[in-house]
């Protein structure tokens, strides 16, 4: 099985989203590149010279803790840098927003599910169909398939970050800026959606 070594961010200034990720989280900067999620796993920023234009296909879940706590994370965010965006969310009770190179993540309401898992709650993939993707990416990690429904599929890691596969209508059609990075022997290098699956 292959494990998550790391969430990587292309950016074309990626050193400032590092402090924003880190003071938004509460989490040490391990360096001008990486923000410690815990002792093995990072949030990696790293640079590219190709300019955001559309939607990200993967993007952030913050986690809350209550109605007050998900305010206060909304208005730190804001202070940061971040940006109220329109994604087509409707009325939802979580607040999206894209931090300050533009990528778009969600603040959320308290969940249950969340709880004792740190402040980041999920990774969550646009996905054509949900089901497919979290069978694929249990398979390849060895993650539980925690739920499982026609427009959305989750796969559980204990004491860290849910994988989310939400269904959009959209193929993909650019290359991603948020990956996961993973390790294990032959690995393929994009799944069935066309994601690519980076390597340590």
């Amino acid at each position: 099985m292959s494990r998550i070594r790391e969430v990587l961010v292309e950016s074309t200034d990626p050193v400032p989203l590092v402090t924003f990720w880190s003071e938004l989280l509460q989490l040490p900067a391990v360096d001008d590149a990486a923000v410690r999620l815990d002792d093995a796993m990072r949030l990696r920023f790293t640079a590219t010279d190709e300019p955001k234009h559309i939607k990200n296909r993967l993007h952030l879940d913050v986690a809350s803790t209550s109605a007050d706590h998900q305010a206060d994370l909304v208005g730190t965010a804001l202070a940061l840098g971040a940006t109220r965006v329109d994604v087509g969310q409707g009325d939802v009770p979580w607040v999206v927003l894209a931090d300050p190179g533009g990528n778009e993540f969600c603040v959320l309401e308290p969940r249950d599910e969340y709880r004792d898992i740190g402040p980041l709650a999920a990774v969550v993939f646009d996905a054509r169909d949900p089901r497919a993707q979290a069978r694929f990416w249990s398979a390849l990690t060895g993650l539980p398939v925690t739920r499982e429904h026609p427009v959305y599929a989750s796969l559980r890691q204990q004491s860290r970050f849910w994988l989310e596969f939400i269904r959009v209508d959209e193929p993909k059609t650019v290359r991603n800026r948020l990956h996961l990075v993973v390790d294990g022997p032959d690995l393929p290098r994009l799944d069935p959606e066309g994601n690519e699956i980076l390597t340590t």
